[in-house]
């Protein structure tokens, strides 16, 4: 199943006017970009169609970025004890159900099962929406060390953790990208939401197709 996805035209027309061009990141060099899985485990897939229907550009976007030489980030939910607020807000039992939502074992042993870390790859848990919040995971400091300078986002829920993820990694100053068609919502209106929120004000909006010629080109 697949998002119906869209920029509309007049955000297209804001940014041709601004920086002359439609898209902020035309070009990119594969070593220094990372690709940014969010939340692909089975808890997420198996309750939305949308999410299982994103899996084959997830895999085609790791492959080519992997291939080029570049970095693939598998981030999988933490099992640790939600905070007493986050308890508050969701309620025990829903809290609960979140806190578990990662599965068990190892983290790489955790992601949906048609989706395969390489050895090269990164694993880690996030402890809060993004991986990129304070304190939340490792990954910040990981990307540094091998000189990553761009984001591509992808995964799952896009207006809760994947957009949470571009914000923060803008905000650290990195290159981001969310990719249209390989992030999943709950609805059509969800996605498309976030994906004009982005695309307006944190980093760039591009189909999966235009992200494979980017990195291959």
């Amino acid at each position: 199943m697949q998002h119906d996805w869209r920029i509309e035209a007049r955000e297209y027309e804001r940014h041709d006017s601004r920086r002359g061009r439609r898209h902020a990141f035309e070009t990119l060099d594969p070593a220094r970009t990372a690709l940014a899985v969010i939340d692909m485990v089975p808890f997420f897939v198996e309750a939305n169609p949308y999410t299982a229907g994103i899996v084959p550009n997830i895999t085609r976007l790791a492959g080519s970025l992997r291939g080029a030489g570049g970095t693939v980030a598998w981030v999988v939910p933490s099992t640790a004890a939600p905070s007493p607020a986050r308890v508050e807000f969701l309620g025990s039992e829903i809290a609960e159900r979140y806190r578990v939502s990662g599965g068990g074992g190892a983290p790489r042993d955790r992601l949906w099962h048609e989706l395969t870390p390489h050895r090269s790859d990164l694993v880690v848990e996030k402890r809060a929406a993004s991986p990129f919040f304070v304190g939340a995971s490792p990954l910040h400091e990981m990307l540094q060390s091998r000189a990553i300078d761009t984001i591509i986002v992808v995964g799952t829920v896009a207006n809760v953790c994947c957009e949470s993820t571009v914000r923060d990694a803008a905000g650290l100053g990195y290159r981001t990208i969310m990719v249209a068609d390989a992030n999943s919502a709950m609805r059509d209106e969800d996605l498309n939401a976030t994906l004009h929120t982005v695309y307006r004000s944190f980093g760039d909006v591009r189909p999966t197709a235009e992200l494979v010629d980017l990195i291959e080109r």
